[in-house]
């Protein structure tokens, strides 16, 4: 027989009395129609012998996830494997898509990366692994958050292949540990002594295709348990290995800025003058009389003259701008600059196509002794390691002017010869010359590790008392060892174009010469004074490296005080320690260097090539590019030195001791009562206790070396008290109905770099950002309520309402105020000519208020199984979530008082998710097909001038599954992910949606056998 998930009933998970609700429905289930009754006879759960529960099949598992929702007195959902080794979905996250009220979202190559729950982002989640909590930190590309440094759970560190369920805990009870606003996940590997059988193993390997890489790739995994002494002991091993080729392409624009962002003041003098956008054309820009010119001739940069004359807008770039072309962007203004030329037209900042291919490794294993000698005693020691490693590399061709100012001959000295704009100021269409257009490398390596072991230990002492014990150590290190960028540079090239005529989400771009001729490009130091750059590199801060360390300690004790009454006393100590550093080369080594005598720039290049038929969009068949491998070979990578707070590069560590006791009853009334009534009651004392420190980092005056560099070490204690009291009751009013409420008070503590007091400024500017170590936790007051019918086996009516009052909110406000209100020492002013009293605009983190969060979820379960013939062999899951809220944001202040306010969603909140899924299953054959949906929702807010907020643009993803069962102990696998070849689109303002960035991941299929023994 092929087993799937396995609970002991005399052990956690599924409970005796949840046994005995799927035996009551025998008698129901077997007068249906007798072939739906015979197929599903063969996939429901079933006591053995030894009295285990065996689950096989995708509705086994979803029937055993049921009967666990059904005990639970919180609102927890359930994902039990389908089979051993094998999760329903390829990745963790998107498996709990189905879940009501999760929303995934995801990350490179369209892999589930974290989860939002009931409108809440991933910061907000807890996620514990084997009863611990754990830390989980990845890389990514930029776009998409670039590293974790906070709190947020990266499931794709993990192969899905080394647990068995997942739950989802959108309620809490006094003995959960703190921490989630949104919901607390609890991962679980197998144990030996879940299975019936004294001896199983189980091996799946499989192939993993995508059109877009157009790879084949491999992955495998194996789980070997085994039984001794009479089943009471057990060890059981697994092992899980992937390796994937990831190809992304599509557009990117980084930002969208209007066109006085970059512009040049004509005369160069302080004052109203106007800021003019482009280089204007010959005779200069007439406007009601006034003749503008810009640059003026002979105008000055950094004391070097950039060649502007009446004729050229700066050397051998003539002024080609239209009086008509300028008109269109000059006469655009927005509300909030009506005086300024060109504030209300919209331009991508760094216009680009874009190419990303991830080379990536994910092996993960887990290691369980187990010995249970009686039904009092269980004792297990549990270890779980995970690897990712990926090597990403960009690829991007761009027209890089509309970024740059006049320092280095950016935008302002671009002709526009042709402009269009639609009634909202977005850029429908444009012509311009003097364009410096870029092809740009990228190639970050990042490894991610992630190890636990922990010790149970569960000793009933007598037959009303009964005590646990926890040990539990854990790691994550996210480490980066290499990052860095090459790029090689056209100059001034002319009819560069940006056209959304055809009214798509991205333009089609085109760069006015061939840009897969590496002889069009240049590369070789700065000229000019610095103004014009030809190509180069940047090592961008890296290496770095994130180490999170965790420790749990914990006891609990369980007291039978009367029937149905139960009290539960325990406490907890928990540790995390967070350190972070990145490291920066030597000053010697960031200069670009020439390329060496007798080497071509051809020579050190190799062609991106298939955006064209991949993307389309116009993009080039192929761009020539700087090969990372023989870039490094030629200059020598290996060879730059790196320092790291001497040189400036920061370093900061968090340190979390939380002390927590918890007191809580628990009461059945089971059929003392006319209603059928359970619950908990109870309340949690936290203390939590903070180190944070960190390096202040400030620029250097000109000439510093390494060794007088100005920072300082910064160092805060503190400490805050928490009563989180929390109840949850089900009612059963009459069987099979069952009507839950919960309220509980809930925190979720700030983001770790958040917390460190690495603030940087720029005294020269006046600028800088700050962090807050003394950001207080946001806390919130819950309240759910939920109605559910269980009218057959295996089905599911429900909706529910929830409600969540936010306390307060932590934002990063911009604000004028005096440096010496900011906390920071004097001694970071030293040679900068710039006193303590003088203003800084500094972005600082704040504790602001917060606002009401609620929502209702519909969910269904429904096995067809009355249907006749095969037919009874479908069955339809759905839920649909909507969720509204209400922040107030501060979009600038002036000495921390809020001058500009705006309300809107959440960050990271859908207000509508859904998703469906068809299946149909019998003895042998399993196909089942998913569609989830996912509103839009806030990515960031504020944005840059004149956008209010960073979006995602709604998408629906569909994937599908079947398996086929040769034998008993064979089966075939086939999946697919993202079926519609659907694409992720970020956007930014809420009005324009102009398009940040959207790329093709194709559709992705796996194909494999799993062999059970």
């Amino acid at each position: 027989m092929r087993l799937v998930s396995y609970s002991r009933v005399r052990g956690a998970g599924i409970s005796a009395s949840a046994l005995a609700v799927a035996l009551a429905w025998a008698p129901v289930a077997m007068a249906q129609d007798a072939p739906a009754a015979d197929a599903a006879a063969q996939d429901t759960p079933a006591a053995t012998d030894e009295g285990e529960i065996v689950v096989q099949g995708f509705r086994a598992s979803l029937n055993s996830a049921l009967n666990q929702k059904r005990e639970e007195t919180a609102a927890v959902d359930s994902i039990v494997a389908e089979d051993i080794g094998k999760f329903p979905d390829s990745n963790l996250a998107e498996s709990m898509q189905r879940i009501p009220g999760v929303a995934l979202s995801r990350g490179d190559g369209g892999e589930g990366r974290n989860i939002a729950v009931r409108g809440l982002g991933a910061q907000f989640t807890r996620v514990r692994i084997n009863g611990m909590e754990g830390s989980s930190q990845t890389g990514s590309s930029d776009i998409y958050g670039a590293g974790n440094s906070g709190r947020s759970f990266d499931f794709n560190v993990f192969p899905t292949e080394i647990f068995s369920a997942l739950s989802v805990r959108k309620t809490t009870s006094a003995d959960v540990e703190e921490g989630s606003l949104g919901a607390t996940v609890d991962l679980k590997a197998p144990k030996p002594l879940d299975f019936s059988k004294d001896f199983t193993l189980s091996a799946t390997a499989r192939g993993v295709y995508n059109q877009i890489s157009k790879k084949v790739d491999p992955r495998a995994s194996l789980l070997v348990a085994k039984k001794f002494a009479d089943g009471t002991f057990g060890v059981l091993a697994s092992i899980a290995y992937q390796k994937r080729h990831i190809r992304e392409v599509g557009y990117s624009a980084v930002d969208v800025l209007s066109a006085n962002t970059n512009g040049l003041d004509p005369d160069g003098a302080a004052g109203p003058s106007p800021i003019l956008p482009y280089c204007t054309p010959v005779g200069g820009f007439v406007q009601n009389g006034v003749t503008y010119v810009s640059p003026t001739p002979g105008f000055l940069q950094g004391g070097f003259n950039i060649g502007a004359s009446a004729a050229n807008c700066s050397t051998g770039n003539p002024r080609t701008s239209t009086q008509a072309a300028y008109a269109a962007v000059f006469n655009l203004r927005r509300a909030d600059l009506p005086n300024t030329p060109g504030s209300g037209a919209f331009l991508p900042r760094l216009p680009r196509y874009v190419n990303s291919e991830q080379d990536t490794k994910r092996i993960g294993g887990t290691l369980s002794l187990q010995f249970s000698p009686d039904d009092d005693t269980d004792i297990s020691v549990d270890a779980i390691y995970s690897r990712y490693e990926v090597e990403r590399r960009d690829n991007y061709i761009a027209g890089i002017s509309f970024g740059r100012s006049i320092t280095n001959l950016g935008q302002p000295v671009v002709s526009v010869r042709e402009a269009q704009f639609d009634d909202k100021g977005s850029l429908v269409y444009g012509v311009f010359d003097g364009v410096d257009v870029r092809s740009e490398g990228l190639v970050d390596h990042w490894i991610s590790d992630f190890k636990q072991g922990n010790f149970n230990f569960r000793r009933k002492l007598t037959d009303k008392f009964e005590l646990s014990l926890f040990f539990g150590m854990n790691q994550s290190v996210w480490w980066g060892p290499k990052r860095f960028q090459t790029f090689m540079d056209a100059i001034d090239t002319d009819n560069f174009t940006i056209d959304f005529r055809d009214g798509g989400a991205t333009p089609i771009l085109g760069f006015g010469f061939d840009v897969a001729n590496p002889a069009n490009f240049n590369y070789a130091p700065s000229t000019g004074g610095g103004t014009t750059v030809l190509g180069g590199f940047s090592f961008q801060g890296k290496p770095s490296k994130n180490q999170t360390d965790n420790l749990t300690a914990e006891i609990n004790t369980d007291w039978d005080i009367d029937q149905g009454l139960k009290l539960k006393i325990g406490g907890q100590y928990r540790r995390s320690d967070y350190n972070a550093f990145t490291s920066s080369p030597y000053t010697a080594d960031t200069i670009v260097r020439a390329l060496p005598a007798g080497t071509s720039l051809a020579s050190i290049t190799r062609q991106i090539s298939g955006l064209d038929e991949l993307f389309g969009r116009g993009a080039p068949a192929s761009w020539a590019a700087i090969d990372p491998d023989k870039w490094d070979e030629t200059f020598d990578f290996d060879a730059v030195r790196f320092c790291r707070t001497e040189c400036g590069a920061g370093a900061s560590r968090i340190r979390e001791d939380v002390k927590t006791a918890y007191v809580m009853t628990t009461f059945n009334t089971e059929d003392a009562l006319p209603v059928k009534l359970r619950g908990d009651i109870g309340v949690r004392y936290v203390r939590t206790d903070m180190l944070a420190a960190g390096y202040i980092s400030v620029s250097a005056p000109a000439g510093s070396t390494p060794t007088n560099l100005r920072g300082q070490y910064a160092q805060v204690l503190r400490g805050y008290d928490d009563w989180l009291p929390s109840g949850n009751v089900a009612i059963e009013p009459v069987d099979n109905v069952i009507l839950r409420l919960s309220a509980a008070k809930v925190l979720s503590r700030p983001e770790l770099g958040n917390l460190a007091p690495t603030s940087g400024i720029t005294a020269t500017t006046r600028t800088g950002n700050i962090n807050n170590p003394y950001l207080d936790p946001i806390r919130a007051d819950t309240f759910d309520a939920a109605l559910e019918w269980y009218f057959k086996p295996g089905s599911l009516l429900s909706v529910a309402y929830f409600k969540k009052d936010i306390k307060t909110y932590i934002q990063r406000v911009t604000s004028q105020i005096p440096f010496n209100q900011l906390g920071l020492p004097d001694a970071l002013l030293t040679g900068t000519n710039t006193t303590p009293t003088e203003i800084f605009t500094v972005g600082q983190l704040v504790n602001t208020p917060g606002g009401p969060l609620e929502g209702f979820e519909v969910n269904a379960q429904i096995q067809l199984d009355f249907l006749p013939g095969f037919l009874g062999n479908f069955g339809v899951l759905g839920n649909y979530t909507h969720v509204t809220s209400q922040i107030q944001y501060v979009l600038a202040s002036v000495n921390g008082v809020p001058t500009v306010t705006t309300t809107a969603d959440l960050v990271g909140l859908s207000k509508n998710t859904a998703s469906g899924t068809l299946f149909y299953e019998d003895s042998k054959f399993s196909i089942r097909g998913t569609a989830s949906y996912r509103d839009r929702y806030i990515r960031g807010i504020p944005a840059s001038p004149g956008s209010n907020l960073q979006g995602n643009s709604p998408n629906l993803f569909v994937d599908a599954s079947a398996s086929y069962a040769i034998t008993d102990n064979i089966k075939v696998i086939l999946e697919a992910q993202n079926l519609t070849d659907e694409r992720n689109n970020l956007y930014i303002d809420s009005e324009r949606k102009d398009t940040l960035f959207q790329t093709r991941i194709g559709r992705t299929f796996n194909f494999g056998v799993n062999f059970q023994f």
